[in-house]
């Protein structure tokens, strides 16, 4: 496999000056927000991520802000943008970074990754581009736009071709030191910037609009559509899964999942993972002590997560009166308590319903 060439280097910095997105994150000079938006970007689309990332610095615009924040409060905020572990780990790695490191990030890889939540792609991203550190930050479209550019056909999802990518561009900087940390800081997100919107990973590739198309083996062979080359992720599990929203005329019986695992601590309707009839909810209710006035099958909805889908059947259920001692890990919501409790997005159909809340976007 060749190098990376200087004078490619040269092209893409250049492009990449020219034709970076506005982002509210970029060139702030400010560490947490290199750390943040790269959090919140795993997994989720930068257009989702904008809104979510200004209203997350409104109300939490630090590191020891962060440290201080309550987990429900932390969770209504990240409530929509899924993988709810990232937003508690953000938390965990705040009050380390206070406690052991007096609020700053360390200029270490391996410290670094010590920290919750911050792995290799992480730290090379806040050593480069938030300290301007030579270091290669390797995600998904630095991955692809390197294996088109040298027309690497392994699998893109291997170690083996990871490591190999991060080599070429450590090496790179080895090899030909870039002249001030500003460079440094371009580089690492002109990688990602190509991948993202001109080596995109759907359709064609934007070639003619590319710095690399003159030395690229993919654009010169026409084998876009090859590489990079993706093993299949193992399918979905399904899920069965039966919601009693119960209420009376203005509060919501809610109940709050367990601490570890699938959205842990968040609050959700009672729910069961298998399908329930009309008669064995109103059988489940009554175990409770409540007397359902009404019972009424709504809407079903699905919800797909990275290896599991929920299918979703609910039954609406008007209740007298509640009993003095609620459910255990069971509270009682109104409309405007419910502002303040974070209820995963995969329960949007229900939420949106009720109206339960309305979304106000910056």
């Amino acid at each position: 496999m060749d190098s990376l060439k200087k004078a490619d280097i040269e092209r893409l910095l250049g492009w990449y000056r020219n034709n970076k997105r506005d982002l509210p994150w970029r060139d702030t000079g400010d560490i947490y927000d290199v750390w943040l938006s790269e959090i919140m970007l795993q997994q989720t689309r930068v257009e989702a991520v904008k809104a979510y990332f200004k209203r997350f610095k409104k109300e939490v615009p630090d590191i020891r802000s962060l440290s201080e924040t309550d987990d429900d409060a932390l969770l209504r905020l990240w409530e929509g943008l899924g993988y709810y572990s990232r937003a508690r780990n953000l938390r965990k790695c705040a009050v380390k970074l206070v406690e052991e490191y007096g609020g700053a990030f360390p200029k270490d890889e391996k410290e670094l990754m010590k920290l919750p939540g911050i792995g290799p792609y992480t730290a090379g991203a806040i050593l480069s581009i938030g300290y301007g550190i030579p270091h290669a930050a390797v995600d998904g479209n630095v991955m692809r736009v390197m294996a088109r550019y040298f027309g690497i056909s392994e699998d893109i999802r291997s170690q083996d071709v990871k490591d190999k990518i991060v080599t070429l561009i450590n090496d790179f900087y080895r090899d030909h030191p870039l002249s001030d940390s500003e460079s440094v800081r371009d580089l690492s997100q002109a990688f990602m910037e190509l991948g993202a919107i001109v080596c995109v990973p759907n359709g064609a590739p934007d070639c003619e609009a590319c710095p690399w198309k003159e030395n690229c083996i993919c654009h010169r062979d026409g084998s876009y559509e090859t590489i990079p080359y993706r093993s299949s992720l193992r399918e979905r599990k399904i899920v069965k899964k039966t919601l009693l929203i119960l209420r009376d005329h203005d509060r919501f019986l809610l109940h709050k999942r367990d601490s570890k695992g699938l959205l842990a601590g968040m609050y959700e309707f009672l729910s069961f993972d298998e399908w329930l009839d009309r008669d064995e909810a109103v059988s489940y209710a009554k175990k409770l002590g409540l007397d359902v006035l009404r019972i009424t099958r709504i809407e079903d909805s699905r919800h797909i997560f990275t290896h599991l889908e929920w299918h979703m059947r609910a039954y609406e259920m008007i209740i007298s009166e509640w009993q003095e001692t609620l459910p255990e890990d069971c509270i009682l919501a109104n409309r405007e308590e419910l502002e303040n409790i974070a209820i995963p997005s995969a329960f949007r159909t229900y939420i949106d319903r009720y109206a339960l809340r309305e979304r106000k976007e910056e």
